[in-house]
């Protein structure tokens, strides 16, 4: 009896060890570099700061050339523009990260203006036009009221939002002097 409880012991700890296996097909993968508590700087072509990117871990997989970044924030920055920051709960692109997908609380917000915020489960990121889509449910909070929808596209570059469908909201007009 204590033989068995001490395998079953071992099978439970041995199968949470393996948490870089893809549940889709039961493959293990395994990393050629990781990461922990990093900071990154990714330039754009004139040498200048494009994107500033922290997180917990990130770890890169050879196989499908991926990485994953647990706990991701991001800023994109743009000289005499607005930054716009981004978290997550996790991300994952493959190979030069044109399009990175966000997952689990994400959060959009802008460096010099707090007071809008957009909350989402899912959201892809194409940092090659940086434009922001997802077809799940996303809130909208502002200073003045919370609008709701299922799907968004947004174009950082133009500071537009279009939200797809079920939009509802609440909006309370700022007070006139």
């Amino acid at each position: 009896m204590s033989l068995l409880a001490i395998v079953s012991l071992w099978l439970f700890f041995d199968n949470d060890d393996k948490s870089n296996t893809d549940q889709s097909n039961g493959v293990a993968r395994t990393s050629d570099y990781a990461m922990t508590n990093f900071t990154m700087t990714v330039m754009d072509k004139l040498g200048k700061p494009s994107r500033l990117i922290t997180g917990e871990t990130m770890s890169h997989y050879p196989a499908n050339d991926s990485t994953e970044i647990i706990k991701p924030a991001a800023q994109i920055i743009e000289q005499g523009k607005d930054t716009w920051l981004m978290t997550a709960d996790k991300a994952y692109t493959e190979g030069k990260g044109d399009d990175i997908l966000l997952t689990g609380n994400v959060i959009i917000t802008q460096k010099d203006n707090n007071n809008i915020e957009l909350s989402t489960e899912k959201l892809n990121l194409d940092t090659v036009r940086d434009n922001a889509y997802t077809d799940l449910a996303v809130s909208m909070k502002s200073p003045h009221g919370t609008t709701n929808s299922v799907g968004l596209h947004a174009s950082l570059q133009e500071k537009t939002i279009n939200l797809h469908s079920r939009v509802r909201g609440h909006y309370d007009a700022p007070p006139t002097n």
